[in-house]
């Protein structure tokens, strides 16, 4: 019925086809291969598929060698036996052959094997065809795929560089040092970020190319940035005539730069725009769809990167501005000392943190030194660090003791119902005789530098950082009493001095242990070089710095005092007490008395300790420079006053305060509130030189 309805039809007379006609027409030809005889029959196609004239051949397999070289031989013999030993009724092979003008063309042959009953094989029957366009256009398609990959690997390598942006300059940076322009055949990029109505250009592409006048723009003026920020679509330039024609004032600037090409991308964030991108080219015309879509992704993923950047940058910017703000303004002079004081930012990490220094002159010569560190990296960490450093100083100014200075600082931490927590260390030294009272609140350990450069680390017992030994009721900070000579210096840090990324931290303390003694003698040139290290490593963290080194020995002062705190059950207080009261003596002329002073001194804290219920402050100060007198006081919160009376039988209660009367020039007792001092007075006799060898005393 078909052939019915087409008869009625007019057909060419060869219609349909013979598959002879079908198989010439697409360069294809069949070949029977006989196994038993070897004989192989080729028909014309085929043989013109070999590129054979039929005189050519003898029709046996060898009469190809000619044609298909060796190797090739070699690896289709391998595919036709697999197939014949596997039972295998089908094969197929891509193969090259050797033209008559000797270039190789990719060949495919397909063949079908027959078999007896027994499975044993007779005759392949099959076709041979040129497949130089198939493999042709399979290459195009394979490089087409390797094309886009690769742009897409550009992207997403961009991007991750872009995830570690800090600020605009490092988007910048990465886009000038990714490499990623090169592979898209970028010459090289403007970018412009919007600002107040206008576009700033913050890169400027190539050397030369700046074009005056264009540092900041309208967005309704005829340049492409302009255009893209103000359509929010890209625009694509694809001939030196379509940039001269479309923006006549750009154009005759950089027309010497032999640009050709270019793509405008708007940089969109949330859904307005932040500003544009342009890429420049010399030797491209025009962009594939796939070529546009990549670079507006890439484009997308940018101004997201921009957008983090400038938002870090103002915050960052806010918490520095605060940070200096709470820092002290400048440093006071202090009489027989020397001080330099450093900060650094953190250059890694995520902004300012809470890091601290400060100096409190206080009375009789003395200096209080303060470093400290709040938890956290942002704007709330400099709030409470400058809080913390304003009660801090208004606690040592009212006289109190290091442990009192430490512990009430933890209670106002704690009070302010935050949820951070702050290390500190402080340290109360008095210039005239080198006593440096240290209190550690949860902070790494001080340095102290010899006179002959050599450091080591000075270990200072330490409580709980300030917060939380409030929130968890240990409010107790012993100190620790040290000497400190004429030119030692004592150095304050914070943690980020001695971090170090991917360090241990005993690593940190000897490089900087190592870095204090090969430093600069200058304190000044000494802290610089601390702090050039700091910046060479970079790091996570904010680094404080606060070197004091005593001048030298001073001769005792109206109203220089030392003071210590020394709790009930506490023996290591009370050798502390007893330590800064042999210095003191010691520095301020009294080595002659100094076994006295300090036996009425234990006399008085001992009587303390065991007649009231609380602990004790031992204070020790000149009252006058000129008569050198010297007084110990010891404070209790017992109003029970003391007396003097014969010892018992023992020998041993009772003889305190007669051995202070005997000893001391004067002693009594006064009211203090709710307890009472009592305190003796020593007058310090004048030193007289000492006789040189064969002089009147030799």
């Amino acid at each position: 019925m078909v052939e019915r309805a087409a008869g009625a039809l007019s057909l060419p007379d060869d219609w349909p086809a013979h598959p002879d006609l079908s198989l010439t027409l697409n360069r294809m030809g069949s070949f029977d291969w006989d196994l038993a005889s070897g004989l192989l029959h080729l028909d014309r196609s085929a043989l013109e598929v070999f590129d054979l004239r039929p005189d050519e051949y003898a029709g046996h397999p060898e009469s190809l060698a000619s044609r298909v070289p060796a190797d090739e031989r070699v690896r289709l013999d391998a595919v036709v036996a697999q197939a014949l030993k596997n039972g295998e009724d089908h094969y197929g092979a891509y193969f090259r052959i050797r033209c008559r003008d000797g270039s190789l063309r990719w060949t495919h042959t397909q063949g079908t094997v027959r078999r007896d009953e027994g499975g044993r094989p007779l005759r392949i029957i099959g076709i041979v065809r040129d497949a130089t366009q198939e493999l042709a256009d399979s290459l195009a398609r394979r490089e087409v795929d390797v094309e886009r990959r690769r742009q897409t690997s550009v992207v997403e390598s961009t991007t991750a560089a872009l995830a570690h942006a800090r600020t605009v300059q490092d988007v910048i940076d990465i886009l000038n040092d990714s490499h990623g322009l090169e592979h898209f055949g970028a010459t090289s990029l403007v970018m412009g970020l919007l600002e107040s109505g206008r576009i700033h250009l913050v890169a400027e592409g190539p050397e030369g190319s700046f074009v005056p006048g264009t540092r900041y723009t309208r967005i309704d003026e005829g340049y492409p940035m302009s255009e893209v920020v103000r359509t929010l679509a890209p625009r694509f330039i694809e001939s030196k005539e379509d940039f001269a024609e479309s923006y006549p004032l750009l154009w005759p600037h950089i027309a010497h730069l032999g640009i050709n090409a270019a793509a405008y991308l708007p940089l969109i964030a949330q859904a307005r725009p932040i500003g544009a991108l342009g890429l420049l080219y010399r030797d491209r015309y025009g962009f594939s769809a796939e070529e546009r879509n990549v670079l507006v992704a890439l484009g997308s993923s940018i101004a997201q990167s921009l957008q983090r950047a400038m938002l870090y940058e103002q915050e960052h910017d806010l918490a520095e501005g605060l940070q200096q703000a709470m820092l002290p303004r400048r440093i006071p002079e202090v009489p027989g000392a020397q001080i330099a004081v450093r900060y650094r930012s953190a250059r890694l990490g995520q902004d300012i943190g809470g890091d601290w220094y400060d100096v409190i002159s206080l009375p009789g010569g003395r200096v209080g030194a303060v470093i400290g560190d709040v938890q956290g990296h942002d704007t709330h960490a400099a709030a409470v660090m400058g809080q913390l450093r304003i009660v801090l100083r208004a606690y040592a100014a009212e006289g109190h003791t290091p442990a009192t200075v430490m512990a009430r600082a933890s209670v106002f931490l704690h009070e302010l119902d935050t949820d951070r927590f702050a290390t500190c260390t402080y340290a109360e030294a008095d210039l005239s005789t080198g006593v440096v009272q240290v209190v550690r609140a949860g902070h790494v350990d001080p340095l102290i530098r010899q006179s002959d450069g050599a450091s080591r680390r000075l270990p200072v017992e330490g409580g709980l950082p300030l917060g939380l030994s409030a929130e968890f009721g240990r409010l107790e900070y012993p100190v620790t009493t040290v000497e400190l000579d004429p030119g030692q210096i004592l150095l304050l840090y914070t943690d980020g001095l001695v971090e170090m990324p991917g360090a241990d931290f005993d690593d940190g303390m000897q490089l900087l242990t190592s870095l204090v003694d090969s430093g600069p003698r200058d304190l000044q040139l000494l802290a610089d070089r601390l702090c050039e290290v700091v910046d060479e490593r970079g790091g996570e963290d904010d680094v404080a710095l606060l070197l004091l080194r005593r001048k030298g020995a001073v001769g005792p002062q109206t109203g220089g005092r030392l003071q210590q705190h020394v709790a009930q059950n506490d023996p290591e207080a009370l050798r502390s007490a007893r330590h800064m009261i042999r210095a003191a003596v010691r520095a301020w002329g009294a080595r002659e008395r100094s076994d006295e002073i300090e036996l009425a001194a234990d006399e008085l804290v001992t009587n303390a300790l065991m007649h009231t219920d609380g602990g004790a402050i031992v204070t020790i100060r000149v009252l006058s420079a000129m008569e050198r007198r010297l007084r110990v006081e010891v404070e209790d919160r017992s109003s029970a006053l003391p007396r003097r009376r014969d010892a018992g039988e023992s020998g041993v209660s009772g003889r305190g305060l007669m051995l202070v009367d005997r000893l001391a020039e004067a002693w009594g007792v006064e009211s203090r509130g709710s307890g009472k001092c009592v305190w003796c007075e020593f007058i310090i006799p004048e030193r007289v030189p000492a006789a040189f060898p064969g002089g009147p005393g030799g």
